[in-house]
């Protein structure tokens, strides 16, 4: 085993059109899964409330949009002006 980050938080790699913007939100996609999974496991033996598991979700879902409209994934970078 290399270290233990890789064992702990494994990364996958990207599938997709590679674009620096696709790279970016994959990895702040993958960072959010597993801050989720950490959230539930917390949550699950008692060392979180359900109340502060939900509003740690509720600002790890805000952080994930903001990146997905700042980065703006999905769009076109010159617009759609097919001539």
């Amino acid at each position: 085993m290399k270290d233990h980050a890789t064992f702990i938080a494994p990364c996958s790699t990207y599938r997709g059109v590679v674009r620096p913007e696709n790279l970016v939100f994959n990895a702040n996609l993958q960072e959010f899964a597993q801050r989720v999974g950490f959230i539930c496991n917390l949550e699950t033996n008692g060392k979180l409330s359900p109340e502060a598991a939900f509003h740690e979700l509720q600002s790890l879902w805000a952080s994930l949009e903001g990146s997905y409209e700042n980065l703006g994934v999905g769009q076109e970078p010159f617009g759609s002006n097919p001539q």
